[in-house]
Parts: structure tokens; sequence; C-alpha cells
């Protein structure tokens, strides 16, 4: 075993022990990227991504389902205004820019919905090449490392409530791994917000690709689109939870949830093994500028509204 692979494992080891967090697992996983690399290539793809999906759809035995509908339909009106806001500043920005269509299409919606989930689903569907989806992708994990680490601090320092944070957090940031590990530092009570609104956010992968893959067809080319199941397996599990017969301990929701808080760690620890100083240095300005501006007034827009309306 080489020692970047034996360092690989005893941070995992680290970081599934009581001293382990979702800030720390990225922190580290982006010093072991930029220092030794990373190890095990292969598991920051797909494994973290279905890592991701079935612990988030986990965190559903956590919630009872009176919760889940009553923070989605508190937060459906700022989903709308966030989704569509941003993709309009970020089709202006971007042509201010200069930036290509599909760059700027595919930060935009990554910003808008669910980071590097959405990019993944609407690169396929433009036809984006593996350079811009490269870009896009690196302009988020840079955005959505800052978030988690300045929004508990922010939600502190101004004193947002628990549901406060949770809405804002769940509303302007990125990643859904990123917004749980926000919500996780912040309190129990934001992370059951957090997630609810973050899922009721991420449904909108679907029709945007969908709309996105009419915008860009070419003659009778066919495109895939990226539905996010998992979002129903959270549902799914919520229900259990809450129609679950009384003789059902709740201390096996309570280790499942454990569980789920776990996997997420360790996604967030891949996340950040998949940066590199190549990508960083492909991110160029322009891309990154895009990013910043949308990121910035997103979560300026999102935290006054919160202020104002909850």
């Amino acid at each position: 075993m080489t020692a970047a692979k034996l360092i690989f494992v005893l941070a995992v080891l680290f970081l599934l022990s009581p001293y382990g967090s979702p800030a720390l697992a990225l922190a580290i996983g982006l010093v072991l990227a930029l220092t030794l690399g990373n190890p095990f290539p292969d598991l920051s793809g797909k494994p973290a991504k279905y890592l991701l999906q079935g612990s988030v759809a986990m965190l559903g035995f956590g919630m009872n389902l009176g919760a889940v509908y009553q923070a989605g339909k508190n937060g459906i009106v700022f989903i709308v205004a966030v989704v569509f806001g941003t993709l309009l500043l970020g089709y202006l920005v971007g042509r201010f820019l200069s930036l290509p269509s599909r760059i700027r299409t595919l930060i935009s919606c990554g910003t808008a919905i669910c980071g590097g989930s959405a990019v993944a689903a609407v690169g396929p569907a433009i036809k984006a090449e593996n350079d811009e989806m490269s870009v896009s992708l690196g302009t988020i994990f840079i955005l959505n490392a800052a978030a988690l680490f300045a929004f508990p601090l922010i939600g502190n320092a101004i004193g947002l409530t628990q549901t406060q944070f949770g809405m804002w957090a769940a509303l302007a940031i990125q990643d859904t791994s990123s917004v749980v590990g926000a919500a996780t530092a912040f309190g129990s009570e934001s992370l059951a917000v957090a997630t609810t609104v973050k899922l009721a956010r991420a449904l909108w992968i679907a029709p945007l690709a969908i709309a996105l893959a009419f915008a860009y067809r070419d003659g009778d080319s066919k495109t895939k689109v990226a539905i996010p199941w998992f979002i129903f397996l959270f549902v799914g599990a919520a229900a259990v939870r809450t129609y679950a017969p009384l003789w059902v301990q709740p201390s096996l929701f309570d280790a499942a949830v454990n569980l789920a808080k776990a996997g997420l760690t360790i996604t967030l620890f891949l996340i950040g093994l998949s940066l590199s100083k190549e990508m960083l240095k492909r991110v160029g300005w322009r891309p990154f500028a895009l990013g910043v501006v949308l990121w910035l007034v997103l979560a300026s827009a999102v935290l006054w509204g919160v202020l104002q309306f909850t």
C-alpha cells in the first residue's frame, strides 16, 4: 500500500470517529488532493454520487412527513424565485463576460438548483464537452467549499434561527452535500428544514434538463435525462418514520440517521479529493467570476428574503 493510500484510509477512519465533521472532511480532502493527489480517483465518481444519494435518502428516517410538507410549502415561493432569478442573471452576466453558451448554462444551472448534480444532469442534455463540464464543476465545488465554512459562521454571527438558517442554506448553497454539511454544523432543526427545502429545489433538475435538451437539440439527437430518484426514497423513508407502528423503537431510525450522516461526511471527503491543481487551472477567471457573482447575489438576496418573511 502506498503512502497516499495509507493516509486515505487513516483519514476515513478519523472522519468516522467522534472527532470527524462534514467541514473537516472537505478540508482534509482538499489538502490531500492538492498535496498527495487522489489515490482512489474512481471513488470520486459514481461511488460518491451513490453514497450521497443513499445517505440523503436515509436522512428521511429522521423526519416527519408533516414537517416535510410544511417546509416544502413554506419554501415554494423562494424556490421558484431562486431558480428563475439565478438562470436569468446567469444568462445576462455570462453574456457580459463573453462566456461560451454551454459553460454559462452549466454554471447557472448548478447555482440555481443543486450544484454538481445539476451540472451532471444538464451536461449531457446540452452536449457539453468534458472540459466545459470540468470547468463548471470546478467552479461549483470551490464555491461550495467556501459556503460550507462561511454559512454557519455568518448564521451564528447575525443570530439566525434554526429555521431561518435551514432555509438560507437550502436556497443559497449549491450542492446537497454542502447544504447538509452546513446545516448539520448549525443544528438538528436547521438540518431538517434545509434537507426538505433543498430536495424540493432539486426537483427542478428534471424539467430544466428536458427544456435545455430541447433548446440545444441537434437534429434527431436523443438525450437521456437523469432524474433524482433518491428524492422519492427520502419521502418513502420519512413515511416509514411517520407511520411506523408504536412498537418500532425510535432508536432504529436514529441509528439510520447517524449512518446517513457518516455517509455524507465521507462524501464530502471524496468531493474534496476530486479537486486537483489541473482543475483549478482550467477554471480560469471568467467562469469563476460568473460563479462568484451568482453565488454572492443569490446568498444576499435569499438572506434578505428569509429575514423579511420568516
